[in-house]
């Protein structure tokens, strides 16, 4: 008995401290400034350079929510296509999306997100307009994992580096936003 809850508090301190991260990819040369907007109830995050051809990983407290985007050194700052991320959700889950709602026209900056490990869900285009980024407030394109360890790429990769997340089919489940807020209601 003893055992079993001195594993259980292990197991739930192991939960707890669990770090959660996104992996800022450059595809180009071109170095990016990368601003964080948090939702309420979450620690704001100070900006972050990421130089060309090279990765910055984020660390984000724990049940983080909120987005970001990505301006290129000696633009204006002006918001463009959305990463959107809540870490640590219903049932411990990380929710994350592309969002071209705000700025359409930014192709680009940020381009995908997916779950460090893993080849999908991805969300996100390597060519903006596609499928997988949200374009309208009640697009259904939220993908979820158990990871909280998260890749972004920023850029245009050479059509020669394009890896398997350019692909035009993603058999991984999507949620709308309403889920992850968690005021989803099963419609009759």
């Amino acid at each position: 008995m003893q055992f079993t809850k001195l594993i259980s508090l292990l197991a739930a301190a192991v939960v707890a401290t669990a770090e959660n991260t996104v992996t800022f990819v450059s595809q180009d040369s071109i170095d990016r400034t990368v601003f964080f907007t948090s939702n309420p109830d979450s620690a704001d995050l100070p900006d972050v350079v990421v130089p060309g051809h090279q990765n910055v990983t984020v660390s984000f407290p724990q049940g983080w929510q909120g987005n970001w985007y990505a301006v290129q050194e000696g633009e204006p700052n002006v918001p463009g296509m959305l990463g959107e991320v809540a870490f640590n959700g219903w049932n411990g889950i990380t929710y994350f999306d592309v969002s071209a709602i705000v700025n359409p026209n930014d192709k680009n900056n940020v381009k995908q997100m997916w779950p460090a490990g893993e080849e999908e869900p991805v969300s996100g285009c390597v060519i903006f307009p596609c499928n997988f980024a949200y374009y309208l407030p009640d697009d259904v394109q939220t993908r979820a994992t158990f990871t909280s360890d998260l890749f972004c790429s920023l850029g245009s990769a050479e059509a020669s580096t394009l890896d398997r997340r350019s692909f035009d089919f993603d058999s991984s489940p999507v949620f709308p936003r309403a889920f992850v807020l968690g005021k989803w209601a099963k419609k009759n």
